[in-house]
């Protein structure tokens, strides 16, 4: 089984913190880049009409500030031109800001059964610093559209001025509301965004304060009934991201849309992030391709073990014999010996530690030098 990822590079405005390929000023090309995106699936039908993909996942920018009538041919066309299993996974990520009772009813008509929606943060005045659109009653009111519905929250850590009780108030909303799954993320600045000059006034969370931050919304989800599978994300029994495992799995998945990425047969490639670009190559009858790697045999082992080590379960070590013909143990021998002390070992899997999976960028180099 395969994925299937397309991008909306669309929205209202731009948040702070964003540094996606999104075109808040050219929202007025929805129309045609869709068209160009039905086209594009087109395109690659013929080279993947022997794969059978179990999860659609619409992203952005936000993919509902579009017409729901685009989401609805979007959906139409991965049925048409791929074999999408009958029970696929098939999620559209939402800002509470670009909601509606019409769209979200058009969602669920099409087959969209996940949706995952942006809430980030319940205090006003941190959406407002962020560059949010929407308000904590907008969220609530979208929230109660999706009651009984499968659906995921984003909150973020991290952020200017967040005290504990705000991410406590977070996480008791989405609760409140239904959310199956929450993913609590740490605030990434990123060089070129707005929020970058507040990392360089010193405006954000320390480290340790993050770190701390982190330990309490772990506790405080874990009580709630969400169980962490992976370090960012967590769930309600049996509701976890099958379209993100299949990314933490090494999986195969193809990507549609500007800035688009694809893992297909051991070989990752990349759309052009620009939007004119774009247009021009897939009326030329072209795809938009501008970079392809070749991934080696090292680099497939090492992939496999960084991604393993982000989530829970950790590395199957007897898996990764099967693929690679080496045993685990003997091939990251140093790095296992080095970080023995904030490892799981057991047999058949090796794992990060609860305790320190918040950390695992530190001990996954490890992994990567040996």
């Amino acid at each position: 089984m395969a994925g299937i990822y397309v991008h909306i590079p669309f929205c209202k405005q731009k948040c702070r913190y964003c540094d996606f390929a999104s075109f808040p000023e050219k929202i007025g090309l929805a129309e045609s880049y869709m068209t160009c995106v039905y086209r594009e699936m087109a395109m690659r039908s013929e080279e993947l009409k022997d794969y059978k993909f179990d999860t659609l996942y619409i992203g952005g920018g936000t993919p509902s500030v579009i017409d729901e009538s685009y989401i609805a041919m979007l959906v139409a066309a991965a049925k048409k031109y791929y074999n999408l299993d009958k029970n696929a996974e098939i999620t559209i990520e939402m800002n509470p800001g670009t909601v509606s009772a019409s769209k979200i009813d058009m969602y669920k008509k099409v087959g969209i059964n996940r949706f995952s929606v942006g809430l980030q943060s319940a205090n006003d005045k941190i959406l407002a610093d962020l560059g949010r659109i929407h308000t904590l009653n907008q969220f609530i009111t979208c929230a109660k559209l999706l009651k009984g519905e499968n659906f995921s929250v984003d909150i973020m850590i991290g952020l200017k001025g967040q005290t504990l009780e705000d991410i406590s108030q977070s996480i008791d909303v989405a609760a409140l509301y239904g959310a199956s799954h929450i993913s609590m993320y740490a605030l990434t600045p990123e060089d070129g965004t707005p929020i970058y000059t507040d990392y360089l006034n010193g405006e954000l969370p320390d480290s340790d304060e993050v770190a701390e931050q982190y330990a309490f919304g772990v506790k405080k989800l874990k009580k709630l009934g969400y169980e962490r599978y992976e370090v960012s994300n967590f769930c309600k029994k049996g509701k976890e991201s099958r379209h993100n495992l299949n990314y933490w799995r090494r999986g195969e998945y193809i990507g549609f849309g500007v800035s688009a990425s694809s893992h297909i047969k051991n070989v990752r490639f990349t759309n052009t992030f620009d939007l004119d670009e774009y247009y021009k190559c897939i009326i030329s009858n072209h795809l938009p391709v501008i970079d392809r790697t070749e991934i080696s045999p090292d680099e497939q082992k090492d992939e496999f073990v960084m991604l393993a080590l982000r989530t829970v379960k950790g590395v199957d070590t007897a898996g990764f014999e099967r693929l690679f013909n080496v045993p685990f143990a003997t091939e990251y021998a140093a790095a296992i010996e080095k970080n023995k002390n904030y490892l799981d070992i057991s047999e058949g899997r090796v794992a990060i530690k609860d305790e320190y999976l918040f950390v695992q960028n530190t001990i996954i180099i490890d992994f990567l030098e040996t």
